[in-house]
């Protein structure tokens, strides 16, 4: 059972008042009739190259009519995903942000470097590069702060148009070094240098420098910043999309497979103190003096998705989030556009 199942069981197994009957669980979804576009928020995982699931997502998201996108929130390869698709949406539209993401990822691919999202080149210069971890800081191995992830960003992105024009409203998540908060960076603020943080690993890369602050992944504080999304939002529907496995069979016994592992826990542990919070919210609405606030009526109206990668792609627990061979992002890529599309039809059969 993943987290998530785990959150809405909490939800529906609590004591209602007497009213309950009157207010549907958070997490529930209800049975009725979709609009003709329907308003929906996306909360994006971080993961490295797993990312190119969420681009599948976004792919197929961006073909479907009956969706509006209204909100998104980010860190790390979500929040690169995030900027990618709002920026390509200013520019051009759907097409043009489905055609920036691919551009995005081949080039991603061709250079064979995630080193903002905590990733290394593939084959012998990443091994150089772990071992080199291990024994020095990235201010010892990479004095420079060199960072191939930075170009890219810099050619496809004009942040400027993003901040000024982004037809999508954004959260972009980083973590502070001083004290280990959140820090959520609006579509008004959004900078390169925000989304460096935001996927700013502190074993691979240096730390990065925002008005005087300094800035780690912000999948250590949120993975990804949901409750301020759907607090936020307008939207009544909100998918995460969730590219980090959460379930293990078996147990690690190698270095390699240890290290994984515990990765996955680090990263996946505050999406899980998210939907705590977030049942608990829900549990206090069942109050009756807070029925009638505004942020109880926002989780009576509540519909919450999830896409996870880890059911879509087989054998994903045991991949790398370093790996950027071409095919194995195709293969995310797909699988998220399946993904997607399954829910699409799951959601039209519901609300037919």
């Amino acid at each position: 059972m993943t987290m998530f199942d785990r959150a809405r069981r909490a939800v529906e197994a609590r004591p209602r008042a007497a009213f309950r009957h009157l207010l549907p669980h958070a997490f529930a979804v209800p049975r009725r009739r979709a609009p003709a576009k329907r308003p929906l928020s996306l909360a994006l995982q971080g993961g490295g190259s797993f990312g190119a699931f969420t681009w599948g997502v976004l792919d197929r998201l961006l073909e479907d009519d009956a969706v509006a996108l209204d909100m998104v929130s980010g860190v790390s390869a979500g929040a690169v995903n995030a900027v990618l698709l709002a920026d390509g949406l200013a520019e051009g539209g759907p097409a043009a942000a489905r055609a920036r993401l691919e551009r995005f990822w081949r080039r991603v691919s061709g250079a064979g470097a995630l080193a903002r999202m905590g990733h290394a080149v593939a084959g012998s210069a990443a091994l150089a590069l772990a071992f080199s971890a291990r024994l020095m800081s990235p201010y010892q191995f990479n004095p420079l702060g060199l960072n191939p992830l930075r170009e890219i960003l810099a050619e496809e992105v004009d942040f400027a148009r993003l901040r000024r024009a982004s037809p999508l409203r954004l959260l972009i998540g980083a973590t502070a070094v001083k004290d280990g908060r959140l820090r959520l960076f609006r579509t008004e603020e959004i900078t390169l240098e925000a989304v460096l943080a935001s996927a700013c690993l502190p074993q691979l890369h240096h730390a990065v420098e925002i008005e005087g602050e300094w800035y780690w992944d912000g999948g250590f504080s949120a993975n990804p910043p949901l409750r301020p999304l759907v607090l936020d939002s307008k939207a009544d529907d909100v998918m995460l999309v969730q590219i980090t496995p959460e379930a293990q069979k078996g147990m690690p016994y190698l270095l390699h497979d240890i290290t994984r592992r515990m990765n996955q826990i680090t990263f996946n542990g505050p999406l899980q103190r998210e939907m705590e919070a977030l049942a608990d919210l829900t549990e206090a609405c069942s109050r009756e003096r807070y029925f009638r606030s505004r942020l109880c009526r926002k989780l009576q109206r509540l519909r919450l998705h999830r896409i996870a990668a880890e059911d879509a792609v087989e054998g994903l627990q045991q991949a790398s989030a370093m790996a950027v061979g071409w095919p194995f992002l195709a293969r995310l890529k797909e699988g998220g556009r399946k993904a997607a599309a399954d829910w699409a039809a799951r959601l039209a059969r519901e609300d037919g």
